[in-house]
């Protein structure tokens, strides 16, 4: 995480204002100009200023009045906040009465918190204690809450606070070091106390702190740790010199750890040492738990080994994971009585989701039970989703998708509206601040009353930040108002990219809508930009092979170049990958080597590769994009759909590359 998260929004309030010089009619949400277009270009500007330190001029009467003016004061006082030295009197006065003007609105919050690190950079430690408040800090403010502490001596109880926080199991900020510096003097950390740390970090996967932490240890008592470090990233190198000194004295949950590691990371390597593993292992009951994490391994890489080691996992012992990868490998290995074991070796509510009650019924059906087939397709229809449209192609129906409004009362809608933290929401939103939008969503949200809540799903499909419609909706259990969950905006931006890339328009929507839910500012930690989601490099390629303009990152946040260059993208896609969808679109969400990578030699029902996609995200992502294409075509003809054509097979001879 990073530890500057505490001022992050009003940051990327300013990024943001920056990216708007250049997209700011390309992010923002649509709307006919009007009287207050003169006060947000007045804010916009006065906003980028106090972000750059530009001194502020005289505000207009319009500007104090308009309704995110607390951003703009907010922003000028943190900016005089953040100097590394000078005379902050005013400062801290303004930012007092900020905060008793403004309550706990998020700008509030935010500047909240920056006052709090500037106090603590001052070391104004007293005026630290009076501002602190423990529900709205971050971790370093609350290691500087510690450090406040012992600078003024308010040490009642104060070793077992440091002690608490030097206890995570994860990385800390850098501004805990003084606080655990005083722990040390104070003879606070026990070896015992460094040793349960050692391993909690290990639990977590933090094997680099881990190593650090253990090595305050004496030698004999951080060895265990540095060994279980060493299993955790070199299993192989450390597994195989187990098997080479059959003398050496290892702890079975190191072995079984690395194991694990290894079976799921590089399967083939964990089975050439299978056998060798299992007699090296003393208790019998230790080696038999080798199988599970192998036969998962194996069905990921869709093995045909796979099956045999799920037949070695002891009866009742496969976890949750393992019960849907043996039906998986199953099904890959087209062995219909075996699929049909693996789903009764399901719990009860397993056997009745929708996935496993559908395979059920396609087991039923390759093993010639026609009427238990037909019946448990059917009971598979109520699903609206995936698996609901797979069964109806099974038994000859079209889909209808089952549409469930959500009731709407236009004068609950309108007085929410009217409340000043939805009035900023809408502001935020008009001009592109969509981060900040979300963030005044939720906390309006929260002040509502809970029968007025599910009323704010039609206010944000009005205003047209559909990513909190849907959001709004998925936390009240209300999935399937399609009129309103299922917009289609960038009409015309879609139909130039049809026109271009013959792509259905459902497919379109459908990928927006799973990719980022019709944000043009969307931007994702794996570097995808826009509406599209798609990286630069991926943008750039395919603008040259369809000699389209080359676009820079900001031209991503433009959904015209996104959605035109997005829809080539699944083009050129499909042309590669035969014309089949599935793997299409397998391949835009992991990539296409991934995807080359699953297609088999042999060819596969469809539904069967679908189901084996080894990435959970992907598999959910191919089947979701089928639905909401479904979906989109629906709301487009109001027909019934034909999924007959969901019904083929995958793999079995070569692709473009």
């Amino acid at each position: 995480m990073n530890r500057d998260a505490h001022r992050r929004p009003l940051r990327a309030f300013a990024s943001a204002l920056t990216v708007c010089a250049l997209a700011a009619a390309a992010i923002a949400v649509a709307a006919e100009p009007d009287a207050r277009d003169a006060v947000r270009n007045e804010f916009r500007a006065a906003y980028l200023a106090a972000s750059v330190g530009i001194p502020a001029g005289e505000d207009s009467a319009e500007l104090r009045a308009y309704v995110l003016y607390p951003y703009l004061r907010a922003a000028r006082i943190e900016r005089t906040l953040a100097r590394a030295q000078g005379e902050w009197h005013d400062a801290d006065v303004a930012a007092a009465e900020f905060l008793a003007d403004s309550g706990d609105m998020p700008a509030a919050q935010t500047l909240h918190r920056a006052w709090l690190a500037s106090l603590a950079r001052r070391a104004s430690w007293q005026a630290f204690l009076e501002r602190y408040d423990a529900a709205a800090a971050t971790p370093a403010l609350d290691c500087q809450y510690l450090n406040a502490r012992i600078a003024l001596a308010d040490d009642a109880g104060l070793v077992d606070a440091v002690r608490e926080r030097w206890s995570a199991g994860y990385r800390l900020p850098s501004e805990c070091e003084a606080a655990f510096q005083w722990l040390r003097a104070q003879g606070g950390l026990p070896d015992e106390l460094v040793a349960a740390r050692a391993e909690r970090l290990l639990n977590n996967g933090q094997v680099a702190l881990a190593r650090t932490v253990a090595a305050r240890l004496p030698s004999e008592a951080a060895a265990p740790f540095l060994e279980r470090a060493d299993f955790i990233e070199s299993p192989t190198r450390m597994l195989d010199a187990l098997l080479r000194d059959r003398s050496r004295d290892v702890p079975v949950a190191f072995v079984l750890e690395a194991w694990s590691r290894l079976a799921r990371n590089s399967p083939d390597a964990a089975l050439q040492r299978y056998d060798a593993l299992f007699d090296r292992l003393p208790a019998r009951a230790d080696a038999r738990s080798l199988a599970q994490p192998l036969a998962k391994g194996l069905a990921w890489d869709r093995r045909s080994e796979a099956l045999d080691y799920f037949t070695r996992v002891p009866r009742g012992t496969l976890d949750a994971a393992g019960r849907e990868w043996y039906a998986r490998a199953a099904l890959w290995a087209g062995d219909w009585d075996e699929t049909r074991a693996a789903i009764a070796a399901m719990s009860p509510s397993e056997q009745a989701d929708w996935p496993w009650l559908y395979w059920a019924a396609r087991a039923a059906e390759q093993r010639g039970e026609s009427d238990a087939a037909r019946t448990l397709y059917t009971a598979a229809l109520r699903g609206d989703n995936y698996y609901s449209a797979m069964a109806a192609a099974h038994i000859g129906e079209r889909v209808v998708p089952r549409l469930e409004p959500i009731p709407v009362d236009a004068e609950v809608v309108d007085s929410i509206a009217g409340v000043d933290a939805f009035r900023r929401v809408h502001e935020l939103a008009i001009l592109g601040f969509r981060q900040l939008a979300t963030a005044e969503w939720q906390y309006g949200y929260s002040q509502l009353p809970e029968q007025q809540r599910l009323q704010a799903v039609h206010l944000a499909a009005r205003w047209g930040i559909h990513d909190v419609a849907v959001a709004t909706a998925t936390s009240h259990g209300r999935f399937n108002d399609y009129t309103l969950l299922y917009p289609r905006p960038f009409a015309t931006e879609v139909a130039e990219a049809v026109k271009l890339t013959a792509v259905e328009p459902g497919v379109i929507y459908g990928v927006l809508r799973q990719e980022s839910l019709f944000r043009a500012d969307a931007a994702s930690s794996a570097g995808a930009f826009g509406v599209a989601q798609l990286t630069p490099d991926t943008a750039r390629e395919t603008a040259q092979r369809w000699s389209l303009p080359v676009p820079t990152r900001a031209d991503l946040f433009n959904p015209n170049v996104n959605i035109t260059l997005g829809a080539a993208h699944v083009a050129e896609l499909l042309e590669r990958f035969d014309s089949k969808l599935p793997v299409a679109l397998g391949a835009y969400n992991a990539g296409e080597a991934a995807a080359r990578r699953w297609l088999p030699a042999r060819g596969v029902d469809s539904d069967v590769w679908i189901e084996n996609i080894p990435y959970n995200e992907t598999r959910a992502y191919v089947r979701r994009v089928l639905w909401h294409s479904l979906v989109f075509r629906w709301l487009e003809t109001g027909e019934p759909q034909s999924t007959s054509n969901w019904i083929g097979e995958v793999g079995g001879g070569p692709t473009t590359p």
